[in-house]
């Protein structure tokens, strides 16, 4: 939504200092909100907030454990004067063949990308009430909601626990005005896939039918898109946003 205007708004994007994160927060900024970013690496974060300009609150802080989601949301309120949209993206996806896959490492993954979302939900509540039309949008994936890649099984039910935590939430906020949907990236060009090699990336271009990898812009567009006043009916919702990948049943 390159015309959005979400002046007078505040919105904490969880990972957002670097990647998909990273493309919502500027794309926020630009349409003139308050952002605040938060994420593990405090250097990466401050890069983050000095390129970004504007309104910027960079936290460093992790949205699995629940202190620090709280304290990540009440200095956001505080320093804006409250909370509208939450944009519950932190995530990790390191790749582990289900054979050797570790039980830390698959409960580190589920606590960052699903438990995290939920906490960061949970702290958030009490300043999307307060908003009268707050929005959470959740950073799921393709993978594992509707397709697979050898290596990642536990990011796979990580994000597919994303969307049955959304659909029940949505249900559970909607009389509080709140509503809750989910941006299902697919290939998107970041820091991530390139760490998963040349041969990974020019085989998922083949499969796009649009000929191209996703840009973090197409998925801070839908983001906006869920954080404006014209999505107001939509909710409990994923939006896959791939190019045409999952479409196709034999190649083209």
């Amino acid at each position: 939504m390159p015309n959005a205007n979400f002046t007078g708004k505040t919105v904490l994007i969880t990972g957002g200092s670097a990647g998909i994160g990273l493309g919502i927060a500027a794309a926020f900024a630009a349409a003139g909100a308050n952002v605040a970013i938060t994420g593990r690496n405090q250097a990466r974060l401050g890069s983050a907030a000095a390129a970004l300009g504007g309104n910027i609150l960079a936290l460093a802080g992790d949205t699995a454990s629940r202190p620090s989601a709280i304290a990540l949301c009440e200095a956001t309120a505080q320093k804006f004067g409250g909370l509208d949209i939450l944009c519950a993206n932190a995530g990790i996806n390191p790749v582990s063949p289900l054979d050797e896959m570790t039980e830390s490492e698959w409960d580190e993954v589920l606590a960052v990308n699903a438990k995290g979302s939920f906490l960061a939900v949970q702290a958030a509540l009490p300043y999307l009430r307060k908003s009268g039309a707050g929005r959470v949008i959740l950073t799921s994936s393709i993978t594992g909601p509707v397709t697979a890649i050898p290596g990642l099984s536990h990011y796979g039910a990580s994000k597919a626990a994303q969307l049955g935590f959304m659909r029940a939430a949505a249900v559970e906020l909607a009389k509080d005005g709140i509503t809750v949907n989910a941006v299902l990236p697919g290939v998107i060009e970041t820091e991530a896939l390139a760490a998963l090699g040349d041969a990974f990336i020019a085989s998922s271009r083949a499969l796009i039918p649009v000929g191209r990898l996703g840009l973090v812009a197409d998925i801070a567009n839908a983001v906006l898109f869920f954080a404006s006043p014209e999505s107001s009916f939509i909710t409990g919702q994923p939006l896959i946003v791939d190019g045409g990948q999952t479409l196709p049943e034999a190649p083209g």
